[in-house]
């Protein structure tokens, strides 16, 4: 759900393996150092290319990517890295013969408004992925729940001895007037997934609109542009408080001055999905890509090197993250979510000039 600058179509290509070290015109080199086979199916196991879109961040990214061309070094690995929406939107222009072969990364809200162009697959590890967490129709799986937080200044608040927000409501609060960092939901899937979170949590679709206002009021006109920005400018002591997610929060673990809560009043956890494009040239290694990044292997080292919360329901989630099943959740609607994006982002952006 991370927000990328926008990049077009020349630029995308320019990018195209940047985030694992490659030229923009070849493909990834095998970890082995060898060179790929020109075809898939040899003596030596799978062999090919596999073309993997992802907004995710470089760290992750690279990492995944690496220990999956270590586990098949016959299979070369192109990237293409930016925002989900782009990604999104050049998988549809493609759509007639696409390139990408996996879309790795990107909220399932946003996954769901594009599943049309997704191919049903039910990954490997199926049984260890709790069906809250896939599409229905196994268009999309999730690999990393994002449950949202808020992030909070402690050396801030003791200062001017207000209380830690604990919930949504609280924020609506006048002592927190213009001290909360929230980012437009125009600008951001992040910041849109926690408005739509807000919403189901205050009254529902409908009657949630009013929390919503009282809560831009409570902002006093101040919006932030990124959804990157929010913990570290509460980190920074720019404001007291920020909306953020949990993956951004937990790095920040050693810092005593911060601290986040899940609200009391209801959280989402939105996972990151993959899903195999419609009609991808390397179907087949696609398959095995989705398979590695929902495996014990890759889930387990994602979370211990990147603090991803695991989707699988065998592996522990890392220190300081509380296990899903002591969250309070909102009921989140992946679908009206995906298919009323635009109609609630104009709300909110009508709520803004009053």
């Amino acid at each position: 759900m991370k927000k990328f600058l926008a990049l077009s179509l020349a630029a995308l290509m320019a990018l195209s393996l940047a985030a694992c070290g490659g030229s923009p015109s070849s493909t990834a080199a095998p970890a082995s150092g060898d060179s790929a086979p020109a075809s898939a199916g040899t003596d030596e196991g799978p062999s090919g290319t596999v073309v993997v879109y992802s907004p995710h961040d470089a760290d992750p990214l690279n990492d995944g990517v690496n220990m999956f061309m270590e586990k098949y070094p016959g299979i070369q690995v192109e990237v293409v890295a930016a925002g989900t929406g782009e990604l999104c939107n050049r998988i549809v222009a493609e759509s007639a013969a696409p390139i990408a072969d996996v879309l790795w990364g990107g909220g399932a809200d946003s996954l769901a408004a594009f599943k049309d162009y997704f191919a049903p697959y039910e990954c490997a590890n199926d049984e260890f992925i709790d069906e809250a967490y896939k599409d229905p129709d196994d268009l999309w799986i999730g690999e990393s729940p994002l449950p949202m937080v808020i992030f909070y200044n402690k050396d801030l608040l003791e200062k001017d001895n207000m209380p830690i927000p604990q919930s949504w409501e609280d924020l609506l609060d006048p002592i927190y007037k213009g001290k909360i960092a929230y980012c437009l939901p125009s600008k951001s899937g992040s910041a849109y997934t926690q408005l739509c979170t807000m919403l189901f949590a205050h009254g529902g679709i409908e009657d949630g609109w009013d929390f919503i206002q009282q809560l831009y009021d409570n902002l006093d006109g101040k919006m932030v542009d990124s959804s990157g920005k929010c913990h570290k400018m509460v980190a920074d002591g720019e404001y007291y408080i920020g909306l953020t997610l949990e993956k951004a929060a937990v790095q920040y673990a050693d810092d005593p001055s911060v601290g986040f809560v899940y609200p009391s009043d209801g959280t989402s956890a939105v996972p990151d999905g993959v899903a195999l494009v419609k009609g991808c040239p390397n179907e087949e290694n696609a398959k095995l890509f989705i398979d590695f990044v929902t495996s014990y292997e890759c889930q387990t080292a994602q979370a211990e090197r990147w603090g991803r919360r695991p989707v699988r329901s065998d592996i522990e989630v890392a220190e300081g993250m509380a296990a899903l099943s002591d969250i309070p959740l909102v009921d989140y609607d992946f679908e009206w979510a995906a298919n009323n994006k635009e109609e609630v982002v104009e709300h909110f952006n009508d709520i803004m000039v009053g």
